[in-house]
C-alpha cells in the first residue's frame, strides 16, 4: 500500500480508490510532503483574452466613483446647454424632455449591461477557483495536523513504555537493596 494510500486509510476513513481526484492529489501532496500553495490569481488572470480584459476594465470603471460623478456631470452639461441655448437663440438641439440624451442613456445601458455581467461571471469564476484552492490548503492542513497528533500519541506511547521499563528496573534494584538490608532470620 502506496503512503497516500495509507494516509487516506488512516486520517480520512476512507478507501483510497473511493475518494475523488482532488483528495486524491491532496494525500498525495501529504504522502510526499509537496506544498499545495499556488497563486490562484496569477492562474486565473493568466489566460485572459482581450474581451475579457475589457469586459473586466469596462466593469471597473462603470462600478466607480468616477463613472457616477462624470454620467452626472455630462447630465448636468446637457440640460444646462439645452437651456442656454433655448434662453439666447430660442431652440435646443435636444428639446425638453430630452428624448436624445434619452436614447444615450438606454444605448448606455443596453450596451454596458452585458458587459457587466460578463465580467460578473468571470469574478464567480476567480472566487469559485479560490474556494476550490482555500479547500484543498484546509484539507492538507487538516490531514497535516491530524499526522502531527499521531506522532505525538506514538512518542507519547513510546516514553510511556520507556517510563514503565525504567519504573520495573527501580523496583527490581529497590528489591535487591531491601535483600541485602533485611537480615535474615
Amino acid at each position: 500500500m502506496h503512503r497516500s494510500e495509507d494516509i487516506a486509510t488512516r486520517l480520512l476513513g476512507s478507501r483510497y480508490d473511493a475518494l475523488d481526484e482532488r483528495t486524491k492529489r491532496i494525500a498525495r501532496h501529504v504522502a510526499e510532503r509537496t506544498h499545495v500553495s499556488r497563486n490562484v490569481v496569477q492562474d486565473a488572470d493568466g489566460g485572459q483574452s482581450f474581451g475579457q480584459r475589457a469586459a473586466d476594465a469596462v466593469a471597473s470603471f462603470g462600478g466607480s466613483w468616477t463613472f457616477v460623478g462624470l454620467f452626472g456631470t455630462t447630465m448636468l452639461l446637457w440640460v444646462a446647454l439645452n437651456a442656454l441655448l433655448l434662453a439666447t437663440r430660442g431652440t435646443t438641439f435636444d428639446p425638453y424632455p430630452f428624448i436624445l440624451l434619452n436614447l444615450f442613456l438606454s444605448m448606455l445601458a443596453a450596451v454596458q449591461a452585458p458587459i457587466i455581467l460578463m465580467s460578473q461571471n468571470r469574478q464567480s469564476e476567480k472566487d469559485r477557483i479560490h474556494a476550490e484552492h482555500d479547500y484543498e490548503v484546509n484539507l492538507k492542513a487538516e490531514l497535516e495536523i491530524m499526522l502531527l497528533h499521531d506522532k505525538i500519541d506514538q512518542l507519547r506511547e513510546r516514553q510511556w513504555e520507556e517510563l514503565l521499563e525504567i519504573q520495573k528496573q527501580q523496583l527490581a534494584l529497590l528489591k535487591g537493596l531491601l535483600e541485602r538490608t533485611t537480615p535474615s532470620s
